[in-house]
């Protein structure tokens, strides 16, 4: 089955790109949640046209994504959590918890755009990776220490 994507989908694709999934994913999922559209002739001359007329836009749009990139830099985030004896983490670092640090140094990123490389679950160091474009991609390495 082909859609064609309204919204960014995670592990699926970004808005407005043609997609093949499987047809109990779409019409049981994506259709339903307004996430995508069937990919007819006519909805992909319609996203074509919407596409050429947002492209000065999404230039911009690029370009904000490219600054955030760049204010984030080479940044190190401590994040403190609960640490036993052995080091190992009581709970768990989430996402939110990391949007609030970046939000915290003057760095404003949606905790959905936030994943972790490797889950953190001991004191030590670890990166996450920004999806702030579907260009424009950038490592965030943070610190879990001892609270």
């Amino acid at each position: 089955m082909e859609v064609i994507l309204k919204d960014d989908v995670k592990g699926l694709g970004y808005k407005n790109d043609t997609v093949v999934v499987k047809p109990g994913y779409g019409r049981n999922y994506l259709l339903p949640q307004g996430l995508a559209i069937l990919a007819d002739k006519t909805n992909k001359k319609i996203v074509a046209e919407n596409v050429r007329q947002a492209a000065h836009k999404a230039e911009k749009v690029k370009a904000d994504a490219q600054a955030v990139a760049d204010k984030i830099g080479d940044v190190v985030i401590d994040i403190p959590a609960k640490v036993g004896e052995s080091g190992r983490i009581f709970g768990r670092v989430t996402t939110l918890q990391l949007a609030d640090a970046l939000k915290a140094k003057g760095i404003d990123v949606e905790r959905k755009r936030l994943s972790f490389d490797s889950e953190p679950s001991a004191v030590g160091e670890y990166t996450a990776t920004v999806d702030l474009h579907r260009e424009v991609k950038h490592k965030v390495r943070f610190n879990v220490v001892a609270e």
